[in-house]
């Protein structure tokens, strides 16, 4: 398969890499569009000492399992599930989790993916694969959201206006939030106003 390997900061493209097989409980994924994040900057840059294909933003159609021809988008944390950590609800922070295209796990920069069932969601036939390929970040604006105790939901103020700090804002505002994005980019300010 086509994939975009990277392996130190040297990134390149390997038109002839093995396609990934699914584990038992593993499905495919058909990728059909990826997003670039800052955290694939990142990566670039040696953060995580990652090697691998990154990516983890991604929309695909499911080759296997319940969703088998339907599109989907997936978790990026696959987590042990048995460890203590897990069986106490923080699943996302296993210490045996492997990460979609961040943590000894290929991403979606290919032609291919794999990534447990339980992590696939089938995406909703009125959403265009554009929007869907915003899944995970939306996710982690939400889970930001969550992480803000209700009693500080009055006035909050949100540092950067990249498509993250954008993705805050919204969600914080439609929770009822008085959201000041402070940023430096004016045009990104122009979307929150």
């Amino acid at each position: 398969m086509r994939a975009i390997v990277l392996n130190g900061s040297h990134i390149a493209f390997d038109a002839n890499r093995p396609a990934p097989h699914a584990a038992p409980g593993e499905v495919e994924v058909r990728v059909l569009y990826a997003g670039i994040c800052e955290t694939d900057l990142q990566l670039l840059r040696g953060y995580m000492g990652f090697q691998g294909v990154p990516g983890h933003e991604f929309v695909g159609i499911a080759q296997g399992g319940r969703f088998a021809g339907k599109r989907v988008v997936g978790e990026i944390n696959c987590s042990c599930w048995q460890c203590a950590t897990c069986q106490a609800g923080a699943a996302n922070h296993c210490p045996e989790r492997t990460v979609l295209g961040i943590l000894k796990r290929d991403g979606a920069f290919a032609e291919t993916l794999v990534l447990p069932e339980r992590n696939l969601h089938r995406v909703p036939d009125s959403v265009p694969d554009w929007a869907a390929v915003f899944t995970e970040p939306l996710a982690a604006a939400f889970r930001i959201a969550e992480q803000v105790p209700a009693t500080a939901r009055g006035q909050t103020v949100v540092l950067g206006d990249g498509r993250l700090g954008n993705l805050c804002a919204q969600v914080l505002r439609k929770q009822g939030c008085e959201v000041t994005v402070i940023g430096k980019h004016e045009r990104k300010l122009q979307i929150l106003r």
